[in-house]
């Protein structure tokens, strides 16, 4: 797959033939929607996108997009263009540790490039791909929002901060040793305070 690709939606081979919520997710998304204006569904598109997400093991499958289209009694393109256009939201599945690096401007200028070449021959796989084990896989963002702490990467739910080659190699070998890692920055400072503190 093509870097330029990674966003495509998981091969026909993959996806499975059926979605729906589980009860317990169906409680949470009848709550979900009643936060929204009724006449407006459309509006808990993304909350509901999340859940289903987090119920399939970390990606959005075609079905999900169907049935989420369907509960809310909206258009499919309503979800899937949303599905498409947001990186949080995976479209096909993805490892243990879905690693995804910052590539806007201010991460680029402060060396994401290198962090992407350094993820790739560290585990071996390319953009939009998964690991053998199923342990890694890598995607590109748009703006992890922690720009002043460039380059930043976020590995499942947590973001890693102030990288460079080296810190990023050690922080991937001790997460496949499953060693506890430190989030956040790091080199020495707390938050985003100035480099000299």
């Amino acid at each position: 797959m093509s870097e330029n690709s990674f966003r495509k939606i998981a091969d026909e081979s993959i996806q499975p033939q059926e979605f729906k919520f589980s009860k317990l997710n169906l409680d949470k998304a009848v709550n979900i929607k009643k936060n929204y204006p009724s006449n407006y569904p459309e509006s808990s598109i993304m909350p509901l996108l999340m859940l289903a997400q987090a119920q399939n093991n970390g990606w959005v499958p075609k079905k999900a997009i169907e049935y989420i289209a369907n509960f809310l009694k909206v258009p499919e393109i309503k979800v899937l263009e949303i599905a498409t256009f947001y990186t949080m939201y995976n479209l096909s599945p993805i490892g243990n540790y879905h690693i995804e690096v910052c590539t806007t401007t201010p991460c680029m200028l402060r060396g994401s490039d290198e962090i992407v070449k350094a993820c790739k021959k560290k585990i071996g796989i390319n953009i939009g791909e998964v690991s053998e084990d199923k342990k890694f896989s890598l995607n590109r963002v748009e703006c992890l929002g922690a720009c002043v702490n460039a380059p930043v990467i976020k590995i499942n739910e947590n973001y890693f901060e102030d990288l460079d080659p080296h810190s990023f190699d050690k922080l991937i070998e001790n997460l496949a040793k499953g060693k506890e890692l430190k989030i956040g920055p790091q080199i020495k400072r707390k938050g985003s305070e100035p480099m000299k503190g």
